[in-house]
């Protein structure tokens, strides 16, 4: 799976079907903050209109694009690091199982190809953990670049957040 190369990515609408199945995933800690709730108002989130599936014919469901504000992090817009004209946000996330493999390249490439068609922005814009050192090499080298961070604080623990934008 480490060659992405001859791999299709369709992404349409999320389903119920689709939102279900995210809800399920479970990441390994650290990553285990990106975990997803199949509680009802995580699934009407994945179902607002902002989220994407993304499709393979080798893989079925393989991951998720979210467009917009629903990409952006509370902690980041208090500081009002999310401004700029025509600047689209993006969130993501790749099945558990396929993190690490080799996928993301191909992945990123898609969900950017597709808002480009479909949103036309001018740049784009997506927040990462500051400690996911292998999200933040894909970003890069896709020509994302660190525009600010923040921290985020959860009762006792806190987290630094990057904001980067292309």
């Amino acid at each position: 799976m480490a060659n992405d190369i001859n791999i299709t990515y369709k992404l349409r609408l999320m389903e119920k079907q689709d939102a279900f199945e995210i809800g399920k995933w479970k990441y390994e800690p650290p990553y285990s903050l990106y975990n997803s709730s199949d509680d009802q108002e995580s699934l009407e989130e994945l179902l607002d209109g902002s989220y994407y599936a993304v499709i393979t014919p080798e893989y079925g469901l393989t991951g998720f694009f979210c467009y917009g504000r629903n990409a952006q992090v509370p902690g980041g817009v208090k500081q009002g690091l999310y401004t700029g004209d025509n600047v689209l946000d993006i969130g993501l996330g790749l099945k558990p199982e396929y993190t690490g493999t080799g996928l993301g390249k191909g992945f990123l490439q898609a969900g950017i190809q597709f808002a480009e068609s479909v949103f036309t922005p001018e740049k784009f814009r997506l927040t990462v953990a500051a400690f996911n050192q292998r999200a933040i090499a894909l970003y890069s080298h896709a020509g994302f670049r660190t525009l600010g961070s923040f921290i985020k604080i959860n009762g006792e623990s806190q987290m630094e957040f990057l904001v980067m934008e292309r």
